[in-house]
């Protein structure tokens, strides 16, 4: 014990006299200093005396972008159900037209002192500066779900989108395609970013330079009427088929295309991201990339109970593997000329 003493003393920036007063629960240590203390035995993994464990709230907050994009609220009712069976009571917070926001949220749930934070498809970054800040101090339990850009210090789970792509890659290369497009968010979003990895790996692969795949490259939002849009451009390189960053946009460049005068699959061959919830139903039944959410969700409950269990999870992202889901959205290039 006298080693692991002088190793939170150290890391603490104190005296081992002052740890143990902090562990022996004495009123005549700062606060800022027990927090300091605190956060040392948090991070080299000692447990704190039970008389010292921090009494959480049995709520933990779902914090999820919108409910627009289908496989946010299939993440939502996979995480609420795990939550209920280990006893937790799950808040869904999302964006909403009038304004309320992450920052919003972060500061109602502090109040509450909640037991924990799951993130999905966004970041405590997201947060704001001041709360992100108060969730770190605090020492809140948080695990990121597909977060939306870096966080180090996170535990964070993620589907592998680089994998994932040149999996529906390989997948219309063999239809015969050539000129394959990608649409995918914005440039900073780091799923798109593994996406476009994915993509520029494929091609160097095949000896294709950048200089010429590039072009075949689209960023918008997700959205249906942004993957509409930018259809568009993509189309104009000649691209036979499209590979998308989600199921929206996907089915936005369906609706681009017919807006065109393009048939899917002859014209076009599109595929999507996640296997939400319908994607067998629409026309056409859309081949797209699954996400295995109940594993992700499974997983993500189990990192965040061992925190609020006073166990320290090492940071670091955790990568699950996708599934190729065929369906009739993809066929061989040229086919609509063989049915004239």
């Amino acid at each position: 014990m006298a080693s692991k003493l002088i190793q939170v003393a150290e890391f603490a920036g104190v005296s081992q006299v002052t740890v143990r007063r902090v562990l022996n629960g004495s009123p005549a240590v700062a606060e800022s200093t027990r927090e300091r203390v605190f956060r040392a035995l948090d991070v080299l993994g000692i447990k704190r005396p039970a008389s010292l464990a921090v009494e959480r709230s049995p709520l933990v907050g779902l914090v999820i972008p919108d409910l627009q994009n289908p496989v946010f609220p299939a993440f939502a009712e996979a995480l609420a159900g795990r939550l209920n069976k280990r006893g937790y009571i799950p808040v869904l917070c999302t964006r909403t037209a009038d304004g309320v926001s992450e920052a919003n949220y972060i500061e109602m749930l502090l109040a509450q002192n909640i037991g924990g934070i799951v993130f999905v498809g966004s970041s405590y970054a997201d947060a704001g500066v001041e709360q992100g800040m108060a969730l770190r101090e605090r020492g809140v339990p948080m695990v990121l779900v597909n977060s939306a850009d870096e966080n180090l210090e996170v535990a964070q789970l993620a589907a592998d989108d680089t994998h994932a792509v040149e999996q529906a890659l390989v997948h219309l290369e063999r239809m015969g395609h050539e000129r394959i497009g990608l649409l995918v968010g914005p440039g900073g979003h780091l799923p798109s970013v593994r996406k476009l990895k994915g993509f520029a790996r494929f091609w160097q692969a095949r000896g294709v330079s950048r200089k010429v795949w590039l072009p075949w490259v689209g960023h918008t939002l997700f959205s249906l009427e942004a993957g509409a849009h930018a259809v568009g451009d993509l189309l104009e390189q000649g691209v036979t088929a499209v590979v998308c960053g989600s199921d929206t946009l996907a089915l936005g460049v369906v609706r681009g295309a017919r807006r065109q005068g393009l048939r899917v699959p002859e014209e076009l061959s599109v595929v999507g991201f996640d296997d939400s919830a319908l994607m067998s139903a629409v026309d056409p039944p859309l081949t797209t990339c699954r996400q295995p959410v109940a594993a992700m969700a499974e997983a993500a409950v189990t990192v965040l109970a061992e925190q609020i269990q006073g166990r320290r999870v090492p940071p670091g992202l955790t990568l699950f593997q996708t599934e190729l889901i065929v369906r009739t959205s993809t066929t061989r290039p040229g086919v609509a000329r063989l049915l004239v």
